[in-house]
């Protein structure tokens, strides 16, 4: 992985050189603020605007080489002038906007100071968690050395410059730790699967016990044990042990308080077993442990920034291989709640895991709620493709909230069916269920099969196969491994249980 972006606050100052970054409004001025410490750039921002019909709208930039009368080395102008909606402005998207306009510049002062008046400190903070987001990159496997004449000067340095910086600086602090969430998620699903199989991502984990999580980790005795037959079923054609484990961070006032569940799909690799997968993109199922990588950047998240909450993660940790002692079409497995399971297909193996976390977490933690994330279907692609999340809930006041965080955060979600007759698609002639419903409605039928594992506690299934690896570049990330799902949940969190 690359170095962090490095960031700095401070008062509003003249360009030292490096690039300067201003933002204007339809009219080309920059703020009054801007104009005292940095002179009077409108007529030159209007003579270069004109030059290339640069109207300030938002998302849109104008980078001026060596502008007369500037000590930077380049200006770079960002327009901010209202959508025709009349939306708030996303500062943390801005941020990651910025980040891409300024490529190259090994150093960058932003005046931070809108057009129409000042911009407050949380604005600041949005802003910097956008550079850092935007910054992340992941090329610990790149050996191939520069060309000797090309410079490498490490990652950019950005210096935030406005009247409140005191206030920024301390408001970036949780940023930063969402942020270091979010990156420790995506280096998660961007590993190599030789690297990160299930007793290295349990390790991994377990990293965060410095910062105070409790980590515990369930062997394959112990839960043969507990019973957990649909989770061990997965990874027996694996030469890889697997592994459940489980994070606790209880910030909250009330230690014993019953705590938020989260639980996580961790299949390090997944050929689909007897029924494999073809051949093409299969190497992207190294990713299909999107949902437990996030539940750990949530973890990491919370603990960072000291969340006045009681949470616990849960992620269950397989391969799915085929060998000749994997699971076959035709057989029979036993969940931890003692109910059957027909294997139709072993490549629907993902639920499979995730029927015995579900069953632990709820009969273990007796969790005030529970929330898994999985890359659980294609189906869930069909149809939503890559902009939206599929959700599943058993509750509408926690499926509004879920709702509610996405669209705060952009990580948003669309709310999907339940019904009895889709469950009945799952109905097996020989068992208590089976694994598959058939080719219609395939996120449907296996968010019916996950639900058969929740008892009455308010639970909602987040279906990220479309957005956890391989989703669209944004201004705000250009890994293929993104993260989704740590800032939504550490924003529902924030709003709706902390103390």
């Amino acid at each position: 992985m690359s170095a962090a972006v490095k960031i700095s606050f401070g008062p509003l100052a003249a360009p030292k050189g490096g690039a300067l970054v201003v933002f204007v409004g339809a009219d080309m001025k920059p703020s009054a603020a801007v104009a005292a410490q940095a002179g009077d750039l409108e007529p030159l921002i209007r003579a270069a605007a004109k030059a290339v019909s640069f109207k300030g709208a938002q998302r849109t930039a104008l980078d001026i080489l060596a502008p007369a009368g500037v000590e930077a080395a380049r200006l770079i102008v960002v327009g901010v002038a209202p959508a025709k909606d009349n939306a708030a402005l996303d500062f943390v998207m801005l941020g990651g906007f910025v980040f891409g306009k300024a490529s190259g510049a090994t150093r960058v002062e932003v005046a931070f100071d809108g057009p129409a008046g000042a911009w407050d400190a949380a604005a600041e903070a949005d802003f910097a968690l956008g550079l850092r987001l935007r910054g992340y990159k992941f090329d610990k496997y790149k050996t191939r050395k520069k060309e000797p004449d090309e410079d490498d000067a490490g990652p950019p340095e950005f210096v935030l410059g406005s009247g409140h910086a005191a206030a920024a600086r301390a408001a970036a602090h949780d940023r930063f730790a969402v942020a270091d969430g979010v990156e420790l998620a995506r280096n998660l699903v961007n590993e190599p699967p030789n690297v990160l199989f299930p007793t290295e991502f349990a390790d991994r984990a377990k990293a965060l016990e410095k910062l105070g999580v409790e980590v515990g980790v369930l062997d394959e005795k112990e839960m043969a044990r507990l019973g957990m037959h649909a989770l061990l079923g997965v990874g027996r054609g694996s030469s890889r042990d697997s592994r459940l484990v489980t994070l606790r961070w209880n910030g909250a006032r009330a230690k014993r308080g019953k705590p938020v569940a989260v639980i996580g799909k961790g299949v390090c690799f997944d050929s689909g077993g007897i029924s494999i997968k073809p051949a093409a993109g299969m190497e992207d199922m190294k990713g299909d442990m999107g949902g437990a990588a996030c539940v750990v950047g949530l973890m990491h998240a919370l603990a960072a920034r000291k969340a006045k909450v009681n949470v616990v993660g849960v992620v269950g940790l397989v391969e799915n291989m085929p060998d000749g002692d994997a699971i076959r079409p035709g057989d029979i497995l036993t969940s931890m709640s003692g109910q059957t399971i027909e294997i139709i297909n072993t490549d629907a193996e993902g639920r499979l895991v995730l029927s015995d976390a579900l069953f632990y977490t709820e009969q273990t933690f007796k969790p005030r709620v529970m929330i898994d994330l999985a890359t659980l279907t294609g189906a869930i692609m069909v149809a939503l493709g890559a902009e939206y999340a599929g959700l599943f809930a058993n509750n509408d006041e926690l499926a509004q909230a879920i709702a509610a965080a996405g669209e705060a955060t952009g990580e948003k979600v669309w709310r999907m069916p339940l019904a009895k007759a889709y469950d009945k698609l799952i109905d097996s002639k020989i068992a208590d269920m089976k694994n598959t419903g058939g080719r219609h409605g395939g996120s449907i039928t296996a968010a019916q099969f996950l639900q058969r594992f929740v008892k009455d506690t308010p639970w909602a299934h987040i279906d990220v196969a479309g957005v956890a690896m391989g989703s669209p570049s944004s201004d705000i990330n250009s890994s293929w491994g993104s993260g989704w799902g740590v800032r939504l949940l550490n924003r529902l969190i924030a709003d709706a249980y902390e103390d």
